[in-house]
C-alpha cells in the first residue's frame, strides 16, 4: 500500500474537526443558521433578480447554475454567521486573543465569498462596476465568461471560512461554567 500524503491527512483532520464542531451546535445556533441563510438568500436573490421583484430589473436572464450557487453560498454564509452565535446564553465569550488572526481570516474569506457570489449570480450588464469598467459589450464579452469562476471561488471561500470557524469551535472551545462550590474547591 502506498504511503499517505501528508496534506491529505491534514485535510481529513481539518474536515473531521469541522464536522465535530458542527455536531456540537445547539438549537440556538441551528436557528441562527437557518434565519441567516434565509436573509442572505433573500438579499442576494432580490438584488440579482433571481427572485422576481418590481424594485430591480435584469437585462440578461439567469443561467442554470446561478440558482444552485445562490442557494449554496447563502447556506454556507448562514452557517458561517451562526458560528458567531454563542451556544448558550450563560456561556462566557471565548477569549479573543487565542486565535484572533484565524477569526479575522475566516471573516474575510466569508465576506469575500458572499460578495463574489453576488457578482457571480448577478446580471453582467446590470452590475455598475463591470459596466463602468468594461462597458456594455465588454461586460458581456469579458465579465460573463468569468462569472462561473467567481461562483467557484465564492463557494470555496465560504466553505473555507466555515471550516476554519467550525474547527476553532472544537479546538478553542470555551470552558464550561462550573458551580460556585466547585470554583471554591479548585481555589482552595
Amino acid at each position: 500500500m502506498a504511503p499517505r500524503i501528508r496534506g491529505t491527512d491534514q485535510l481529513r483532520t481539518l474536515l473531521h474537526l469541522a464536522w465535530q464542531g458542527l455536531r456540537m451546535w445547539t438549537p440556538r445556533q441551528i436557528g441562527a443558521a437557518v434565519i441567516s441563510a434565509a436573509a442572505v438568500a433573500l438579499v442576494i436573490g432580490v438584488a440579482t433578480v433571481l427572485i422576481p421583484n418590481p424594485v430591480f430589473a435584469r437585462d440578461i436572464e439567469p443561467v442554470w447554475w446561478n440558482y444552485p450557487i445562490w442557494i449554496l453560498t447563502a447556506a454556507l454564509t448562514g452557517m458561517l454567521i451562526a458560528t458567531y452565535v454563542r451556544a448558550h446564553r450563560a456561556a462566557p465569550a471565548a477569549p479573543a486573543d487565542s486565535d484572533e488572526s484565524s477569526q479575522r481570516r475566516s471573516s474575510r474569506f466569508g465576506l469575500a465569498g458572499t460578495v463574489l457570489a453576488w457578482f457571480a449570480v448577478g446580471c453582467p450588464v446590470c452590475n455598475k462596476i463591470a459596466l463602468l469598467a468594461l462597458g456594455y459589450s465588454g461586460a458581456i464579452t469579458w465579465f460573463t465568461p468569468v462569472q462561473p469562476y467567481l461562483a467557484g471561488a465564492a463557494v470555496i471561500f465560504c466553505a473555507l471560512a466555515l471550516v476554519i470557524r467550525l474547527k476553532g469551535q472544537v479546538l478553542c472551545a470555551a470552558p464550561a461554567q462550573s458551580s460556585p462550590a466547585a470554583a471554591e474547591r479548585v481555589g482552595a
